[in-house]
């Protein structure tokens, strides 16, 4: 037996596991299945529910698997490996005592508690209950807590596992959930009894192995032996987290976290897992055309029409813009469309940005990857905020930080990120410090073995925007930030859409306009792809076609309105801020006479005469595939697979104005889309979050 490994006789079959396993992940390397509440892969270990328990022969009681450390134990007298058995009269009867306890105060909510059918506690009381009780007092209540507009309480359900006490504290860094007294008087309540303030809130709902926390939005409105279940990627941030949606007859229900390690682990972000009420709200489910000042429903063809007559109108005078929510395939149809028309002015990219025409993908893509913050010594954010900008990547930082002693700077506005940073600046100056090293932090990166340099939308989205990406380029190559098998400089996205559409090439044509100057007011027609975070008030008597699926800014500016379909409505490719190929899946149909966006630009292309050469969707992506094989695979981030091109310096981009300090990116965490804006439980959240900050500047 080598020094790391521990040798252990389970169930009567000798194994080697490595000494820092606990005794529960030993017996699961068995083939042995233990049952557990408080117990979480991803959380501290809190040995309380006592539900783990397992006979280790010669020991004077059970013991609980998942706070013994196999390297802790002790070898037989005659030098054999512990025996351990994980089933038997023994075993069996001690876990049906701890059971019994559990249940003795446990209301029979079964019939109406939302946690039916996904519940631990009901599949273990199957398993390890008694048929009756032999508890005649009176049974304990407890009053429940008010944790905001999300988590819906009944704490009497409760068993103190205390596992959204750790996730709390853990994994988000916000301390607001404990528990309180001893004995029969504990119980879980937030600090104050105020609100969860978390981006991350919703997770304790997965975690909760009973009905004590479920999900307030989702009360009462379906079993989960109802649902149709379909997996697909969230497109609420740049992150492409796995997810679940379960829609019942044409809505969706609630959506839920999909384990992927390499992007969101298990976790989801309020705002993707609480949006679905927003995807019915809004909706535009017919073409529209604004007759006398007044939008005016249509078919499709008199739509076209409308469309075709503010087409007709030299190329120079239309713009197209491609909004955050965009998936490739109608920013691709759409970009043919606009070149068949001869059109240049085409761009997805925020007002003042200027990446991505350089042709050098990494320039924009977030190229250490997600996962690599796990791996790196230290961390600087130029004009990212990544706790409102990809919360569950925040969690990871937060993790390396925790466990890794991360060292992380900032340069920005300041924000609570739920772990210690070096603030060094609000603006590019900041950046002129690092290069002459006259900070802790600056010393940190450059002596770092594995340094990651991210830049935001907050620093790009400017007039010298392109001079701040190669000036943080500039400075990742000089403190070898960029070096092989490490590519630690990369942009933090903030739209699902942004990455794709650029891989698509939906940037200005040969002597095109940018977005700033399409929706500057030089323009006769605007096509708006779904673009509702751009200002609209320059367009002066501009004629707007809007492509979209929400009545929101975009539509309400529109003269012809084209219904398109939502994220949970297709089956769409998206690529993420790490340039990652996505597939969104199709959970219900489009609402009302919504169609796919590809299809419109399809159909409109026949009307004004300049057919593109696909009529399917399969089509189209086999015609992206071949002008850009990124699109060849799916669910692959490049890494530092483009460490070479990474490498070389960037083109000269013009002057820094190093006093003007970078924005942020994002304002609102929950009202950033038109989905968002369109959900009432992101309103609450909303309203909540803006009251507590009141509040708390009150103060």
């Amino acid at each position: 037996m080598s020094d790391d490994l521990f040798k252990l006789n389970i169930d009567g079959q000798d194994i080697e596991v490595p000494r820092h396993y606990t005794l529960m992940q030993a017996c699961e390397e068995a083939g042995a299945e233990i049952p557990r509440f408080c117990y979480h892969e991803r959380l501290s270990v809190a040995g309380n529910c006592r539900m783990c328990l397992v006979q280790w022969e010669g020991a004077p009681k059970p013991i609980a698997s998942c706070a013994q450390t196999v390297g802790d134990m002790r070898m037989n007298p005659d030098g054999s490996a512990p025996n351990i058995k994980t089933s038997g009269d023994y075993v069996e009867k001690a876990r049906a005592g701890v059971m019994e306890f559990l249940l003795i105060n446990h209301p029979l909510d079964c019939p109406i508690c939302d946690q039916g059918g996904e519940c631990d506690l009901q599949d273990q009381a199957v398993a390890y209950g008694r048929a009756d009780s032999r508890y005649e007092l009176n049974k304990r209540a407890v009053e429940d807590k008010n944790m905001g507009p999300l988590v819906k309480t009944i704490m009497t359900r409760c068993i103190q596992c205390t596992r959204c006490v750790r996730f709390a504290a853990e994994v988000a860094g916000v301390e607001e959930i404990g528990m309180i007294s001893r004995g029969e008087s504990a119980e879980i309540t937030t600090y104050l009894e105020e609100s969860l303030t978390s981006e991350l809130s919703g997770n304790v709902i997965d975690l909760c192995p009973v009905g004590a926390l479920t999900s307030k939005p989702y009360a009462y409105n379906a079993r989960p032996w109802e649902l149709r279940k379909t997996e697909s990627i969230d497109v609420m941030d740049a992150m492409g987290s796995a997810i679940r949606v379960d829609a019942k007859g044409d809505g969706v229900m609630r959506i839920m976290p999909v384990i992927n390690e390499e992007v969101n682990e298990e976790w989801l972000s309020d705002k993707s897992r609480f949006i679905w009420d927003g995807l019915a709200r809004q909706r535009l489910d017919k073409a529209y055309v604004r007759k006398n000042g007044k939008l005016t429903p249509v078919s499709w063809g008199e739509a076209f029409e409308a469309a075709k007559d503010a087409l007709s109108v030299p190329a120079e005078k239309v713009g197209f813009v491609a909004g955050d929510l965009i998936e490739v395939e109608q920013a691709k149809a759409a970009l043919d469309l606009a070149r068949a028309l001869g059109v240049q002015n085409t761009d997805c990219r925020p007002a003042g940005a200027s990446y991505g025409v350089d042709g050098v993908r990494e320039h924009y893509l977030f190229n250490p990857t997600f996962m690599d913050v796990e791996e790196a010594d230290a961390l600087l954010l130029i004009g990212a905020n990544p706790r409102k900008e990809a919360a569950v990547w925040n969690a990871r930082i937060r993790k390396a930080w925790l466990w890794n002693d991360l060292k992380v700077g900032m340069i920005g506005e300041a924000a609570d990120l739920t772990y210690e940073y070096e603030h060094l600046g609000t603006g590019p100056d900041a950046l002129d410090g690092l290069f002459k090293r006259d900070s802790e932090m600056a010393e940190a990166l450059r002596n770092a073995e594995r340094p990651i340099v991210i830049i935001g939308e907050g620093a790009l989205a400017r007039e010298d925007g392109a001079a701040i990406l190669k000036a943080a380029h500039d400075y990742a190559l000089e403190i070898q930030a960029i070096k092989d098998g490490w590519a630690g400089f990369g942009v933090l996205h903030t739209a699902a859409g942004r990455v794709g559409a650029l891989d698509a090439g939906f940037v200005p044509g040969e002597g095109g306009a940018d977005t700033a100057t399409i929706l500057g007011g030089g323009m006769d027609t605007v096509v708006l792809l779904g673009a509702d975070e751009v200002d609209l008030s320059k367009l002066g008597g501009a004629k707007v076609i809007y492509v979209g699926s929400h009545g929101d800014a975009g539509a309400s500016r529109a003269d012809v309105i084209l219904p398109a379909a939502a994220y949970t409505e297709m089956s769409a490719t998206y690529v993420n801020t790490e340039g990652r190929v996505q597939m969104t899946r199709r959970a219900v149909q489009p609402k009302g006479e919504a169609r796919e966006g590809w299809a419109i630009f399809r159909a409109l292309s026949d009307v004004v005469g300049k057919t593109l050469p696909y009529d399917s969707a399969e089509a189209l992506r086999a015609q992206l595939r071949e002008e850009n094989d990124v699109f060849a695979g799916l669910g692959y981030a490049p890494g530092d697979a483009g460490v070479d091109a990474l490498k070389a310096p960037m083109a000269a981009a013009g002057s820094v104005n190093a006093a003007v300090p970078f924005g942020a990116a994002i304002s609102d965490f929950y009202m950033t889309n038109p989905i968002a804006r369109a959900s009432k439980t992101m309103a609450e959240c909303s309203m909540q979050k803006q009251g507590l900050e009141t509040a708390v500047a009150a103060e």
